[in-house]
């Protein structure tokens, strides 16, 4: 499992495109390394689009809390789950997420299972799924990481992160 001092592992994820002038674009890929190198991004994980927790909690106090995340110097806050591009796309127009908090999609559950924090859900009827965690990424390099335990959310929520970061600009 990644930890603290880590590279994150490169990866090709995905993300909805609306485009210009209300034309869809679709699902367009992306570098992982690309997009985050030389920024300061909090990444969390979560078990899927649409299902309690994630819905209820987990997305909606990374949402009240972006504006203060920003201020604390976080470039960008990324909702990554594995599911695809589409469901994460729909899953994103319930929340008012533009611009404070982009809906990624990891659809093979590639970056997850190299983090280390993939599951089995399948007892479930849900299959391979990502734990729930968040991370704070710094030029690419892990500076905190904060996994649950399966069914929790106790450590990975907004309000940690914000600690944290607080913690570490008041030190």
């Amino acid at each position: 499992m990644i930890k603290t001092g880590d590279l994150l592992p490169e990866a090709t994820l995905h993300e909805y495109s609306e485009g210009h002038n209300a034309c869809p674009i679709g699902p367009q890929a992306f570098s992982l390394h690309a997009r985050c190198a030389g920024k300061r991004v909090v990444i969390f994980g979560l078990p899927g689009a649409f299902t309690p927790t994630c819905s209820q909690r987990h997305v909606p106090g990374y949402l009240a809390a972006a504006p203060e995340l920003f201020a604390q110097g976080v470039d960008e806050i990324l909702c990554v789950a594995v599911n695809d591009a589409f469901v994460m796309n729909a899953w994103g127009k319930t929340f008012p997420v533009q611009g404070e908090v982009a809906m990624i999609a990891d659809g093979n559950c590639a970056f997850t299972d190299a983090l280390g924090l993939a599951q089995d859900s399948s007892a479930r009827g849900m299959g391979r799924r990502s734990q729930r965690y968040a991370l704070l990424a710094d030029n690419l390099v892990v500076r905190r990481i904060e996994v649950d335990a399966p069914g929790k959310l106790d450590v990975s929520d907004a309000q940690r992160m914000l600690d944290f970061l607080r913690d570490q600009d008041g030190a």
